[in-house]
């Protein structure tokens, strides 16, 4: 009984594993250009935004706008930010832009789907926003 117990925790940990792993496709993807997106967490604050035009990326990271440059291309729904700068208030709550700002040049790839964008960085969702242009 107790080899039997071990087998299928066993099998039930491999099968979660391998969906760990799994590809998302991210295939011809519609152009982000001319779009926002506003972050579909909930977080304390202001909720972070992302406004893509060609080219570059802008919003709100929470607590201070940002800018930066952005790279996509809808073929093989490649996503690369780079050169991200900020201003720098201070706000109570810093936590949230914190890690949007540290997770966004990580994603190297999008997938939209209806008015949801994903952002991921191989196979991991990041970051998840709701359309909001």
């Amino acid at each position: 009984m107790k080899r039997y117990v071990m087998a299928v925790c066993a099998s039930a940990f491999l099968v979660s594993c391998g969906s760990i792993g799994t590809a998302v496709n991210t295939s011809n993807q519609p152009s982000l250009v001319d779009t926002k997106w506003q972050l579909a967490e909930n977080v304390k604050g202001k909720v972070p935004t992302l406004n893509v035009q060609t080219g570059k990326i802008a919003g709100n990271g929470g607590c201070n706008n940002y800018f930066g440059e952005l790279i996509t291309d809808a073929a093989t729904g490649s996503f690369s930010a780079s050169n991200i700068g900020s201003t720098k208030m201070a706000c109570a709550s810093m936590t949230a832009e914190s890690a949007f700002f540290s997770m966004l040049p990580k994603a190297n790839k999008y997938r939209v789907s209806g008015n949801t964008l994903e952002l991921y960085q191989n196979s991991l969702l990041l970051l998840k926003f709701n359309r909001i242009q």
